[in-house]
C-alpha cells in the first residue's frame, strides 16, 4: 500500500489541500451562522434559514471535507511515518492542533443541535469568541507547515 501511496503522493497532497481548505472554510462560516442565529433568535423567517444553511454547511460541506481531509492525511502519515519521530515536533504540534479542530467541529454539531430545538442558552458574544478559536488553529497549523519552528 506504501508504494501506491508513494506513486500518487502529490495528488494526495492535493486533495489533503482541498479538504483541508474546504473544512476551514466550513469552520470559520458555521460558527459565524450561530452569532447571526442567536442575534436574531426572535425573527422566525430569518431563524428558519439560518438553520437551514447552518444544517447544510455542517453535513454537506464541512462534515465531508473534515473526512476527506482525515484519510489523505492519514495516507501521506501512513507513508512517511519519520515525521512522527522525534525531533519533528512541528507535526506533533500540527497533530494536535488537527484534533483541536475535530473536537471542535463536533462541538459545532452540538450547537448546532441546541439551536436548531432553540434550545441554546449561549450569548451572541460567545459565539463572537467561540468563532476566533479555528482562525487561531489554523495560523498555527500553517505555521507548522510553512516554518517548521521545531
Amino acid at each position: 500500500m506504501t508504494e501506491w501511496i508513494n506513486e500518487y503522493y502529490a495528488w494526495i497532497k492535493f486533495v489533503h489541500y482541498l479538504g483541508f481548505v474546504s473544512w476551514m472554510a466550513g469552520l470559520f462560516y458555521l460558527p459565524r451562522l450561530f452569532v447571526y442565529h442567536a442575534e436574531n433568535k426572535d425573527n422566525e423567517g430569518f431563524v428558519r434559514v439560518v438553520k437551514l444553511q447552518e444544517g447544510r454547511l455542517f453535513w454537506t460541506i464541512s462534515t465531508p471535507a473534515m473526512i476527506v481531509a482525515i484519510i489523505s492525511g492519514s495516507l501521506m502519515l501512513h507513508a512517511h511515518k519519520e515525521v512522527l519521530m522525534v525531533g519533528a515536533g512541528f507535526m506533533h504540534a500540527k497533530l494536535t492542533c488537527a484534533l483541536l479542530l475535530i473536537f471542535y467541529h463536533f462541538h459545532n454539531f452540538y450547537c448546532l443541535k441546541a439551536l436548531a430545538k432553540d434550545g441554546c442558552k449561549k450569548s451572541v458574544r460567545y459565539f463572537r469568541i467561540y468563532n476566533e478559536i479555528p482562525t487561531l488553529l489554523f495560523i498555527i497549523i500553517a505555521l507548522m507547515m510553512v516554518v517548521r519552528p521545531f
